[in-house]
């Protein structure tokens, strides 16, 4: 899509998720070098660090740090954000946005499972659902985070 919109004229970006135990996966860095020999600059890419995946922990599973001098080395330009941040996020796709010559990264450091006790870093919660207990005490959580939230901001 972005190779289409350069070859086309458009003005429209593209975004890509992907997490960081996908890194470990051979078409991902075939795509990389793909985008940066094309320069393109339309393209972004955010990766959900979490050091975590299906089978365990990425650097147990398949070692791929460090990201931000893999991509650098590709021809990508890379930028880092706290995932959790929902204002630092904002800050590096604007950032992203005004780059050019080249696709971009954004390393979006986080934790998965963030804000529920019992699921924060834990890969056992890697595509598997909470059963009625877990989901009661889990969304008791995230509820009384909401509440806490709410209160500082019409505090």
């Amino acid at each position: 899509m972005a190779l289409a919109g350069k070859v086309d004229g458009k003005t429209h970006r593209v975004y890509a998720m992907t997490g960081d135990g996908e890194l470990a996966e051979g078409q991902i860095w075939e795509a990389a070098m793909s985008a940066a020999n094309y320069k393109l600059d339309n393209l972004c890419a955010i990766v959900d660090v979490n050091g975590l995946q299906i089978d365990g922990r990425t650097c147990d599973v398949m070692p791929t740090e460090p990201l931000d001098g893999k991509f650098a080395a590709f021809g990508w330009h890379v930028l880092k954000a706290d995932g959790h941040d929902c204002a630092d996020v904002a800050r590096a796709l604007d950032e992203a946005a005004a780059l050019k010559g080249a696709p971009t990264v954004i390393l979006a450091r986080t934790v998965k499972g963030k804000g529920v006790s019992f699921m924060e870093n834990d890969a056992g919660w890697h595509g598997k659902a909470p059963d009625d207990a877990q989901y009661a005490k889990a969304r008791a959580e995230l509820e009384a985070t909401l509440q806490a939230l709410e209160g500082q901001k019409n505090g």
